[in-house]
């Protein structure tokens, strides 16, 4: 029974990495909005799915918006830096994660947060959705957004979506199936991954992890072969001594009959138990193999079982049919280009729709199978990073469904598309401009297919609190003082944007981070390859690095410096990883 009803203009259901950006920005925009999250903790893949290692984004010219808000947060709030793991530029205790997306809701008083409540029921008007029912409350509001894990306002809407593979005759994919077979049955969507936090308790005094059912050995035998115990380890390090578990080689990601996430809550129930299990029997695997210093973690997470996630890590949810579908051929690079086309073939001729940015390399989960796709990396700043690509705003619309919008990794995409849009920074940004388009087309009362997507780029390039990036470049950071002229310019000239991803404009040059100053030996073993032997500080002497950098000007001095010269260099040293992150380079 409803024993309330809130309104307001706008809701978002799901306090995930898309739901938490958007319900922040709707409400920064000045629209009276209300959040309902399952979980105590905001941030999804960011805190509560305990993915605290976010992949992508990770270039200077790409932490921008919410996403680039929340590094400087992390950065000042966690001691000891962001250099911990070798997998991502930033990991951090998922905890401060948390406090930093509750901090930011509790400083908007025209925004509600009520946590513990799923939705149950989705009220509709003809062909426009008007509000949400909880288990004692619903909500009407203007603009209603689906920040679920799963896209369960989609299901509970009856608003057209799609779930598994789509075959390469339906729209050309190159990486797609041409027939449907054993891979695309038994998985068809990727695996989620219970995450586990364990720690170092330095000596052997852990509690002993007890196996949970069907505990098998064998699944996770050779886990770490090739890579070490130690790097293994390292794969997710967090500080104070603790380890992200989210092991894609004989680990924890888990998909036996994943489709019955979808089938009803008894089934998920079940799925997500089992996920568990077999993240507990990982643990418990590592425990007997590497001894009793590594236990679960304590106090992490706000339940219980303090070391396990409040959900599991989702990578791909039911997906939106929308007015536009990205697909493969839209995140894959441009011919002799470092960067995907920002157009797509449904958008109407000569306007770029992009209201965020990703560039992570495209990345499928299928326990014990080796899925090839097509190749979208570049080597830059010394290291492997993928391949630009925009969001266009047309595929958060459904194709026939007013009042309503998406803001997770439910857009509107192809599932081999997913494995690139579905990482933490391009959700989060996914995110924003949903909030941002649900303000404003409260603001001219109109509906989001009537929002003119000028208007949305503008207020998201403009935003007094947290600009974001539109058109991607390397060598644009956003504190570059034409970086806003820039962006409107591709905006208006859409054919002239360069397929090398570099403006036209002088390289700007960031502020110096807390860091450290090194001299040694520069060497290059290839273009984008670079090896620095340490002669000073004493402390490292004679120890040989990999040099990486996330800024554009940096990586220009590194692809011209002469082989086996002496070099200082500013930056920071990451054990994990063995890298030094180049901050400065001699002086200039």
């Amino acid at each position: 029974m409803v024993h309330q009803t809130y309104t307001a203009d706008v809701l978002v259901v799901g306090g995930g990495t898309g739901g938490t950006a958007a319900a922040i920005q709707a409400a920064r925009r000045g629209a009276k909005t209300i959040l309902v999250s399952e979980f105590p903790w905001l941030g999804g893949m960011l805190t509560s799915a305990g993915v605290s290692v976010p992949d992508g984004n990770e270039l200077e010219a790409f932490q921008t918006g919410l996403w680039g808000a929340f590094l400087q947060e992390l950065r000042q709030r966690q001691s000891g830096g962001l250099d911990n793991s070798w997998v991502s530029f930033f990991s951090y205790d998922p905890r401060i994660g948390a406090e930093i997306f509750a901090d930011w809701v509790q400083e908007l008083p025209n925004l509600q947060w009520i946590s513990g409540q799923v939705p149950l029921e989705v009220f509709r008007q003809g062909d426009s959705i008007t509000g949400v029912r909880f288990a004692d409350f619903a909500v009407t509001a203007k603009v209603i957004l689906d920040g679920t894990e799963l896209g369960d306002l989609l299901a509970l809407a009856n608003i057209p979506y799609r779930w598994g593979w789509e075959l390469q005759s339906e729209w050309g994919e190159p990486s797609a199936p041409v027939t449907f077979n054993s891979l695309t049955q038994r998985y068809p969507v990727q695996a989620p991954t219970y995450v586990v936090i364990m720690q170092d308790f330095g000596e052997a005094v852990a509690s002993e992890i007890p196996a949970a059912p069907n505990y098998n050995p064998s699944q996770f035998t050779g886990a770490w072969d090739g890579y070490g115990a130690e790097t293994f380890l390292n794969y997710g390090r967090l500080p104070g001594g603790l380890f992200m578990i989210n092991w894609p080689i004989g680990g924890n990601d888990y998909g036996e009959g994943v489709g019955r996430l979808i089938e009803s809550d008894v089934s998920r129930g079940e799925f997500i138990q089992e996920s568990r299990w077999h993240s507990q029997n990982f643990a418990h695997f590592i425990q007997k193999q590497l001894g009793r210093r590594y236990g679960l973690a304590e106090k992490v997470f706000p339940h219980t079982s303090t070391a396990f996630a409040l959900h599991p890590y989702y990578r791909e949810s039911r997906r939106l049919v929308g007015l536009t579908t990205i697909r493969e051929q839209d995140i894959l690079p441009i011919a002799k280009g470092r960067v995907a086309s920002i157009f797509n073939d449904a958008f109407a001729l000569g306007v770029c729709e992009a209201i965020a940015v990703g560039n992570y390399a495209n990345d499928h989960h299928y326990p014990g199978v080796q899925f090839p796709l097509q190749p979208k990396s570049i080597r830059w700043g010394g290291r492997w990073t993928g391949t630009p690509f925009t969001i266009p705003y047309s595929c958060l619309i459904p194709a026939t469904t007013d009042g309503f919008l998406v803001c997770e990794k439910n857009i509107s995409v192809s599932h081999i598309a997913n494995g690139a849009t579905r990482l933490q920074p391009v959700v989060m940004g996914i995110g924003q401009a949903a909030g941002m388009a649900a303000a404003i087309c409260v603001e001219l009362n109109c509906q989001p297919r009537d929002l003119p997507v000028r208007t949305l780029q503008t207020a998201l390039l403009e935003d007094n609190r947290s600009k974001a990036l539109i058109i991607p470049f390397f060598n644009l950071p956003p504190n570059h003082s034409d970086w806003r002229h820039w962006q409107l310019y591709y905006l208006d000239n859409p054919q002239a944007y360069p397929v090398n991803c570099d403006c036209p404009c002088p390289l700007g040059k960031a502020l110096i981070q807390e860091s450290n100053c090194f001299t040694g030996i520069f060497y290059r073993l290839e273009q984008q390859e670079y090896r620095f032997t340490v002669t000073a500080p004493a402390t490292y002497q004679g120890q040989s690095w990999q040099l990486v950098t996330l800024r554009s000007h940096i990586n220009e001095q590194l692809r011209a410096y002469p082989h086996e010269q002496l070099v200082t260099l500013w930056g920071r040293y990451n054990h994990s990883g063995n890298w030094l992150l180049v901050e400065h380079l001699n002086g200039r």
